[in-house]
């Protein structure tokens, strides 16, 4: 994880760790580097806006000659906002 405080706010750069997903367990799998990052705005971080930018990591799978990769259902639909953070603005009245 790296962190960059910048005028528009904090940048936290994650990568997902070298797990592959369970349902790939009994496959032999390959790390191929990652998808391309998705960058979220989550909450405000003292006063200032916190943008996560999310490096999802693929396999080779030996086996079947495809690429896999986890499912990750963090972004709201229609937001580039977290499903957390979407939700918290449902429940508000303006």
């Amino acid at each position: 994880m790296r962190i960059e405080p910048m005028e528009d706010g904090y940048h936290l750069f994650l990568d997902q760790r070298n797990i592959p997903p369970a349902e790939f367990a009994s496959h032999k799998l390959e790390s191929k580097g990652f998808l391309d990052q998705a960058i979220i705005r989550d909450f405000p971080l003292r006063g200032k806006a916190c943008f996560l930018h999310l490096r999802r990591r693929k396999w080779h799978d030996h086996d079947t000659g495809e690429s896999v990769y986890s499912s990750w259902n963090m972004v709201a639909e229609g937001t580039r906002l977290t499903a957390e953070f979407a939700a918290f603005l449902k429940g508000f009245d303006r």
